[in-house]
């Protein structure tokens, strides 16, 4: 358990900078260049994620059982994610409506992902990770929005059905690369059972 709150404390330290201390990051992106604060970001954020999956694995291994989850709300898990992977999409691709009409569409991908697994999954590891996700998502969400309101932030950019439908593109293949094999090759349980 402890790997896993180590790697959960640096995660949300690291992705919360922004967040709580916006005028500091950038600070230190114009002292230190913004590609050594991306690289080092990048490093951090893959090593607390290695301690993320390493610690859940372990709690699997032995399971604190809170709740036993109906069979039914996988299959509902499995339409959030692909609900979330067209958000995450959205975020990636320039120019979509998403990003034009919501601005943070990872934060929502994060928000549905989080939630889809929280009701498909019942074990403490489960909760102390994905509720982690929803509280921190929610509230990066709130947040930055409250800012863009105060400072008045328009996104006047042209967006398009095409940069739409590459989002979609995104989230169809990536969803059938997670379901038909990156979720069973990498957490050991396949989300079509």
């Amino acid at each position: 358990m402890l790997i896993l709150v180590i790697g959960l404390v640096v995660f949300f330290c690291l992705h919360s900078v922004r967040l709580v201390a916006p005028h500091w990051r950038e600070t230190i992106m114009q002292q230190h260049g913004a590609m050594r604060w991306k690289m080092r970001f990048g490093m951090i954020t893959l090593l607390s994620t290695a301690f993320i999956v390493m610690g859940y694995l372990q709690m699997r291994v032995e399971p604190v059982w809170l709740w036993f989850p109906p069979v039914w709300t996988r299959h509902l898990a499995g339409l959030l994610v692909l609900v979330a992977l067209f958000f995450a999409g959205s975020a990636l691709v320039p120019n979509t409506t998403m990003k034009k009409k919501i601005g943070y569409p990872m934060l929502i991908a994060v928000k549905i992902w989080a939630f889809a697994h929280l009701i498909s999954n019942g074990s403490l590891a489960d909760v102390m990770v994905f509720g982690s996700f929803l509280v921190w998502s929610i509230v990066s969400f709130a947040v930055y929005r409250r800012r863009d309101r105060k400072a008045g932030v328009i996104r006047d950019f042209e967006s398009g059905v095409q940069y739409d439908l590459a989002a979609f593109a995104f989230a169809m293949v990536s969803w059938f690369a997670i379901a038909f094999y990156l979720h069973q090759a990498i957490i050991g349980v396949s989300p079509l059972v």
